[in-house]
């Protein structure tokens, strides 16, 4: 991340964002303390199922779409993260961008590796213990 709150999206993605939503993203609040960064068509997937959600999660429903906020890739290929959305997520400088399938995850590097280093040594959730790779 750099002094002023953009990060690089790796070369690997770019070509394929700029083919699936011209390098038009979404970022918004994630519980797990990391920020999701969809690309636009699945962010509208995303958003309507949560709008979806009853009353009961009108809360979450705040967190998710009222922290939403559009971005796009640049020509140089990085991504402005807006302060508010880097302080939720405690993001200074070094981060870790992980793809999850139709978006990824943005976390401060060492948040990351502490929740990583939570997961493992956790148990193994009944839903994996048979699950083959």
């Amino acid at each position: 991340m750099d002094g002023k709150g953009r990060f690089a999206m790796p070369t690997r993605h770019r070509e394929a964002l700029a083919a699936l939503c011209a390098g038009q993203l979404t970022l918004t609040k994630d519980p797990s303390g990391c920020l999701l960064v969809f690309p636009r068509p699945a962010w509208e997937t995303f958003r309507d199922k949560v709008m979806t959600l009853p009353m009961s999660a009108a809360g979450w429903k705040r967190v998710f779409l009222g922290n939403a906020m559009d971005v796009e890739i640049d020509a140089a290929g990085r991504v402005l993260v807006s302060p508010e959305l880097r302080d939720a997520a405690s993001i200074a400088k070094d981060v870790t961008l992980m793809g999850m399938g139709h978006h990824f995850e943005l976390w401060d590097r060492e948040a990351y590796k502490a929740h990583e280093a939570r997961t493992m040594a956790s148990e193994m959730p009944a839903a994996l213990q048979d699950f083959s790779f």
